[in-house]
């Protein structure tokens, strides 16, 4: 079926940085995107080639290749190609290949410079992107250190090759690395073992360090990605063993290799997209933590890496829900299964719960409750075995509140706004956060638009909203020190969520309600209250960049943890960062602090 100028308006609503404009600017850029289909297998264009303009996948895959037609990326809904190649005269520098039936909005050539023009974030959006290119999953510049396996298999010298080759069976490895008085003296591969010793007709006792390579090549953790391709390229080998200051700290194998340039957001979308089990779903999303590691080592900044991640909760989300209409027949009435709280925002990190809630159309009986109680409850379990785990507080789709009739939700609205206690100002707060995920998108854009401007006019709802957005407050200390955690589990170290980041999340929730802004998205939200005049440019430049530094020392805490085994958490120890790191944040919470006394006096940011 074509797309319609309304189908195009609501798709772009939901990719980011079209997301961030004003109505009018969008309705003016609709009808210049032009919906063109291609079956699998199609070349959309290959290298060399005049470009029409940028590409936006609507739906389908896309393969992206180099010259030597090795692939780069796959591409999936609301992933976008072609402006590198606009950026040097229009030449593409890539092919590009439908690997699925696929239908692309293309914006032509002029109609894209003109939009970088006038839109000062999309030009931002689209040249962070240039620099980062270079650098996203590119194996060749990567640290040795984000691609070594830490911990390898050790044994001593005089080990049998028996024992060692039921260690490396034991830990389904393909090598052992040797140790002479703790020091590393030579590596034995699977392939030492089927050619010395049953090749060779060894016995079982031999020692390990009669068929081992001795003084192996080695690298340090400092070294990069090309380091370890040009020395197996040269020594034809597969394994390499990590030494710092003389001691063996990892290893990296082809096997290694492989992984790091496998595993993307697009790979895990798409299978996830095909899995026909939540069983199948978890064994994906399991390797989330990897793809986050991956995506902080290529210098992503953090709205691109929560963004990518979040895809793979919304994918996972619509997949249960489509398997859950198959298990249980189709829905009696349309309905609309929306997300809150960070999946709403698009900003999940590597530690992530289940905030989620259900519109239903006005026709629905109670009977169809039934329906849609087994419906919201199929897809939250799902979600659960999948990593994100049942909200604490209940604020899902298998609570009955949450689960209502559009009339309803508003009813909801219209309470939260004309008698803003403590717990509608919380309810509120999460509520304006929504994001559609999968359904009947349209049961939610008169609601959103309502609900804006009724609560923008009420001052009385718009001034409790303030004050309950300056209950969290940056971990600022005395004598330029920082406020840690004073007891328990997390003693010594800063809440980076609840006083990190929330704090600006709460701010630029503000800002939307004040400029009836439609964006879920903190760092769209404060784009665009800056574009709307809510903020001023220097406060809105302060505060962004307060923000990302805040959200990256999260987000580069996070993989650090995940690299040395342990699970991923928000709480971090101020003697984890170098003075000149410990500054930075510390001068990023003072931003913070400042708007928030800002807002609270009644000043804003305009001042």
């Amino acid at each position: 079926m074509p797309l319609t100028q309304a189908d195009v308006t609501r798709f772009l609503t939901s990719v980011h940085p079209y997301d961030s404009l004003d109505p009018a600017r969008l309705g003016d850029l609709v009808p210049r995107f032009r919906a063109q289909g291609f079956p699998q297998g199609q070349i959309i264009y290959r290298r060399g080639d005049t470009l029409e303009g940028l590409y936006l996948v609507h739906d389908g895959e896309v393969e992206i290749t180099d010259e030597n037609d090795m692939p780069l990326s796959i591409l999936g809904p609301r992933n976008s190609f072609g402006e590198r190649g606009l950026a040097r005269d229009g030449i593409a520098l890539t092919t590009a290949t439908a690997s699925a039936d696929s239908t692309l909005l293309l914006l032509p050539r002029a109609d894209f410079d003109a939009l970088m023009l006038a839109e000062p974030a999309v030009a931002r959006f689209f040249d962070r992107r240039h620099a980062r290119a270079a650098r996203e999953n590119d194996l060749a510049t990567s640290r040795v250190a984000d691609l070594m396996a830490r911990d390898p298999l050790t044994c001593e010298a005089g080990t049998p090759v028996r024992e060692a080759a039921r260690a490396m069976a034991g830990r389904h490895v393909s090598s052992i690395c040797v140790l002479e008085g703790g020091r590393l003296a030579g590596i034995v591969t699977a392939r030492d073992l089927s050619g010395k010793v049953v090749g060779g007709g060894l016995p079982g006792d031999t020692p390990v360090a009669q068929v081992m390579t001795r003084d192996p090549v080695t690298l340090a953790p400092s070294a990069i990605g090309s380091d370890v391709l040009h020395q197996m390229m040269e020594r034809r080998i597969g394994h390499l063993p990590i030494v710092e200051a003389g001691r063996l700290v990892g290893i990296v194998t082809q096997t290694d290799l492989t992984r790091f340039q496998a595993v993307s957001s697009a790979e895990l979308v798409s299978r996830i997209a095909q899995a026909d089990s939540a069983q199948e779903m978890a064994r994906v999303t399991a390797e989330i933590p990897r793809l986050l590691v991956q995506l902080v080592a290529g210098g992503n900044r953090h709205e691109v890496v929560t963004r990518l991640i979040t895809d793979i909760a919304d994918t996972a989300t619509r997949r249960l829900l489509a398997l859950g209409e198959a298990q249980f027949g189709p829905p009696p009435v349309p309905y609309l299964w929306l997300a809150c709280g960070s999946q709403g925002r698009q900003e999940q990190t590597g530690v992530s719960d289940q905030d989620n809630c259900m519109i239903l159309h006005d026709d629905a009986t109670e009977a169809d409750q039934a329906y849609f109680a087994r419906l919201a409850q199929f897809v939250s379990d799902g979600l659960d075995v999948c990593g994100y785990f049942y909200c604490p507080g209940d604020m899902m789709a298998t609570a009955d509140r949450w689960r209502q009739p559009l009339r309803v939700w508003r009813q909801y609205f219209r309470g939260w706004i004309d008698r803003p206690d403590p717990m509608a100002q919380m309810l509120a707060s999460v509520m304006f956060d929504l994001r559609p995920i999968g359904g009947e998108r349209s049961l939610f854009e008169g609601l959103q638009a309502q609900t804006l401007e009724a609560a923008s006019k009420n001052s009385i709802f718009v001034a409790h909203m303030i004050s309950n957005s300056l209950k969290h407050t940056p971990p600022l200390g005395l004598l330029r020190g920082f406020a840690t955690i004073r007891s328990g589990e997390h003693r010594n170290t800063l809440d980076l969520k609840h006083n990190g980041v929330v704090p600006v999340v709460d701010l630029g929730r503000v800002y939307a309600l004040q400029g009836r802004l439609t964006p879920a998205n903190t760092r769209a939200r404060l784009e665009a209250a800056e574009g709307a005049g809510v903020i001023s440019p220097s406060g809105a430049r302060d505060l962004l960049d307060a923000y990302d530094l805040i959200a990256e020392t999260r987000l580069a805490h996070q993989a650090r943890q995940i690299k040395a085994g342990s699970k991923p958490d928000n709480f971090l120890s101020p003697t984890e960062l170098s003075d000149f790191e410990r500054s930075h944040l510390r001068d990023a919470f003072v931003v913070v602090k400042t708007l928030q006394s800002a807002l609270g006096h009644g000043k804003g940011m305009l001042g």
